[in-house]
Formats: structure tokens, C-alpha cells, sequence
């Protein structure tokens, strides 16, 4: 174990707990949370249709690949979906508020699709349990993650402005 391993963990910790919690707020309206009901509005009023698979898929996204992060268990797989989760928080929601957290810009989610986007290309650490399962992939194969996450979570930003165009009759 090195000192590497050691801050892999507390990021993995730390993001994935935020994130997981972020997801139990839309899940479950824990802390304070809209719940799936709740959470299912917002997604409309984002555009995505239908409404309800969206908002359980973004919701367990959350909730989910915040826990499978935290723990370490499958993390680049994890780590793409949270990181194309991010990529859609930020582009979809906070983007056109600027950069400040105060402001509700996107700050705050950059920092942590950051921070899961640094864990897929570094991989979880000996403090993890896909390090105890041997569960590793190869370093190409981070990268084409990486690159899936990226294009999925602006694909993911696209879906409701694509879905409102072929909706207008002709």
C-alpha cells in the first residue's frame, strides 16, 4: 500500500459518497430530497421523454455509481456512467448559470467529474475491493471508457433538444 492508495481512496470515498447521497435525495427524497416522483418533474421539465425511465436511470446513475465508486467494486465501469452523469449535470443544468457554486453554476459538479474521471484513468487503488477481487482492466481500455463516457454524456445533453426537433410536424 502507498501514500497513492491511500488519497485513491479518500477521492473514491469522498466523490462517491457525495454523489450517492445526491442520488438517495432523487431516489428516496432523503435529506431533503424531491424524490423519484419529484425527480421525475425535473426531468420532464428538462425535456426527457418518457419521463420516468430517465429519471430512475439519472437517479440510481447517482446513487448507484456514487456507492460501486466509494467502495471501489467494478470503478471503471462506475466511474463511466458517473462520469457521463456529470458531463450531463453540467452541460444540461448548471452550464448556463457560469462557473460559481453560489450561483448554482457548475463548479461543484466539475469538481467531482473530476475527480471520477481521474479515478478511471488512475483505477481504484489496493484500498479497494475490485483490488481485493482482482478485477483490473488495461490502460487502453480505461481510455476507451473515458472516451464512451465523454460522448454518452454530450449524447445525453443532445437527447432532448434531438427528441423536440422530430417531434415538430413537417
Amino acid at each position: 500500500m502507498t501514500d497513492i492508495d491511500v488519497a485513491l481512496l479518500l477521492v473514491r470515498l469522498v466523490a462517491g459518497a457525495v454523489f450517492a447521497v445526491h442520488g438517495a435525495q432523487k431516489v428516496f427524497g432523503w435529506w431533503g430530497g424531491q424524490g423519484l416522483r419529484g425527480w421525475q418533474g425535473t426531468m420532464e421539465r428538462m425535456g426527457y421523454r418518457p419521463t420516468l425511465p430517465f429519471a430512475v436511470l439519472s437517479a440510481f446513475t447517482e446513487l448507484v455509481g456514487g456507492v460501486l465508486i466509494a467502495v471501489g467494486l467494478l470503478t471503471p465501469i462506475a466511474g463511466m456512467v458517473v462520469v457521463a452523469q456529470s458531463i450531463v449535470i453540467i452541460a444540461g443544468v448548471h452550464w448556463a448559470r457560469g462557473f460559481f457554486n453560489r450561483d448554482n453554476g457548475f463548479e461543484f459538479p466539475l469538481v467531482l467529474g473530476t475527480a471520477f474521471l481521474a479515478i478511471v484513468l488512475a483505477g481504484p487503488g489496493q484500498l479497494s475491493v475490485d483490488s481485493v477481487i482482482g478485477f483490473a482492466l488495461s490502460d487502453a481500455t480505461r481510455a476507451a471508457l473515458v472516451v464512451l463516457a465523454i460522448v454518452g454524456g454530450f449524447a445525453m445533453v443532445a437527447l432532448p433538444r434531438l427528441t423536440r426537433r422530430s417531434a415538430v410536424p413537417a
